[in-house]
Parts: C-alpha cells; sequence; structure tokens
C-alpha cells in the first residue's frame, strides 16, 4: 500500500513522459491532431501528478527531478520542433542573404531555454506560489496554439509567412522562459478572495477568450495570461 501511495504521482509523470514523446513523434510525422491530443493528456497529467503528490504527501526529491526530466520532452522538446518545423519551408535565407546553415535551427533555441528554465526552477525555492518566468507549459500552449491555428484556417499568417517574425517570436518565447517576471500559479496560499482576485481576473477572461474566439483564443489566454500577471505584479507572493 505504501509503494502505492508513495508511486502514483510518479506514475502520472511517466504518462505525461509517454504521452509527450508520442505527441513528438507524431509531430515531426505531421500527425498535428494527435500531437495536441497529446500535448492535452500531458497537461492533464502533468497537473495532477503536483495535485495527488500533494494530496498523498509523497512528495520527493524523486518526484521533483522525474517532474521537471518529463517536461523536458513534453514542454521542452515538442515546442522547440514546432518551430523547427515553421522555419523549415524558409532554408538558409534570410533579408535576401545565403546563410551557411539553415534557419530552422533557431527554433531550438526554445528547447534550450526550456531545459534552462526547468533546472533553475529545481533550484528557485521562491517559486511556491507564483511561476518567475513562463512556465514550459504554458509556453507551449502559446508556440502549438499558434502552430495549430495556422494550419487550421490559416490563423495567425502574419507569423508564419516571414522567417523574421518567426524568429522574434522564438527570441521573446526563450526569454519569458527565463524572465524575472512573476507569474499567476493556480497554487493557494489563503482562501480570501483579496488574495487570489488575480487568478479570478484570468480565468474569467481566459473563459471569455475562448468562448468568442475557440481554438484560435488558445494562443490569446497565454498572452492574457502573462498580461495578467504583468498588470498584478506586486500582489504575486
Amino acid at each position: 500500500m505504501n509503494f502505492f501511495k508513495n508511486n502514483l504521482a510518479n506514475a502520472f509523470t511517466l504518462g505525461n513522459l509517454f504521452s509527450g514523446t508520442i505527441g513528438v513523434i507524431n509531430l515531426i510525422e505531421g500527425n498535428y491532431k494527435i500531437t495536441a491530443i497529446c500535448i492535452i493528456i500531458s497537461l492533464i497529467l502533468d497537473f495532477f501528478d503536483g495535485f495527488i503528490a500533494r494530496a498523498l504527501k509523497s512528495n520527493s526529491n524523486l518526484g521533483a527531478q522525474l517532474d521537471s526530466l518529463a517536461d523536458m520532452v513534453t514542454f521542452g522538446v515538442l515546442p522547440g520542433i514546432v518551430m523547427y518545423k515553421s522555419l523549415e519551408a524558409f532554408g538558409n535565407q534570410l533579408f535576401g542573404i545565403n546563410l551557411p546553415f539553415e534557419i530552422k535551427y533557431f527554433g531550438l533555441l526554445i528547447t534550450l531555454f526550456s531545459c534552462l528554465r526547468l533546472a533553475i526552477f529545481n533550484l528557485d525555492e521562491d517559486q511556491k506560489y507564483y511561476f518567475k518566468g513562463l512556465n514550459t507549459p504554458s509556453n507551449t500552449i502559446l508556440i502549438f496554439g499558434l502552430f495549430y491555428g495556422f494550419l487550421n484556417g490559416g490563423n495567425f499568417l502574419f507569423v508564419f509567412s516571414n522567417p523574421l517574425v518567426l524568429i522574434l517570436v522564438t527570441a521573446v518565447s526563450s526569454w519569458l522562459l527565463i524572465s524575472p517576471i512573476k507569474m499567476i500559479a493556480m497554487k493557494f496560499k489563503s482562501m480570501k478572495l483579496q488574495d487570489n482576485i488575480p487568478k479570478i481576473v484570468l480565468v474569467i477572461g481566459a473563459i471569455l477568450i475562448l468562448i468568442f474566439f475557440k481554438i484560435v483564443g488558445i494562443p490569446l489566454v497565454i498572452l492574457y495570461y502573462i498580461l495578467v500577471s504583468v498588470i498584478f505584479q506586486n500582489q504575486l507572493k
């Protein structure tokens, strides 16, 4: 019974890794709907592994390291490959100049900075009730959401028709991952209304965005999340 209790959260974490790996494989093969499903499954498992660990009081250093290693694949490698594939069509040309390498490799900066962000998070003891910098799951939703919206209806064409814009998105995404900006975390330090106003504003706004914009609204929710976090910086402790 103790073995089950101590390892249930870890099983969810490994499930996240399994789903994320399948998502990466299908992303490379061009099966984007399956990739989207895998991301959703991984997000659910990633949420519940921490929830279960806290509920069963089975938090451990092993679980913390395992969580970051799983996230590195699902929310680090995957978004990097999304940007890699987005830049692939432009070959080695930028500003009309033939570079000695293909610019698609710039997309993997997201993977590198995701790794750096996860390592920083593991060593930072302040990020208990807020995140410092954009968390890797949110960044993955932003990058893949833009990509999926473009493939299904041609949304965000201005992003994917210009390699410079794609590189700029990559750079901003990479910086946000390790930025000092405090980001809202859905962890409750208290149940007082005034302490949770940022979370309430975030949830209500996110629901309205999804109602009005549907699939296109998914990356917009992350942009809204960043905006609300910046507005409420002083209240995030």
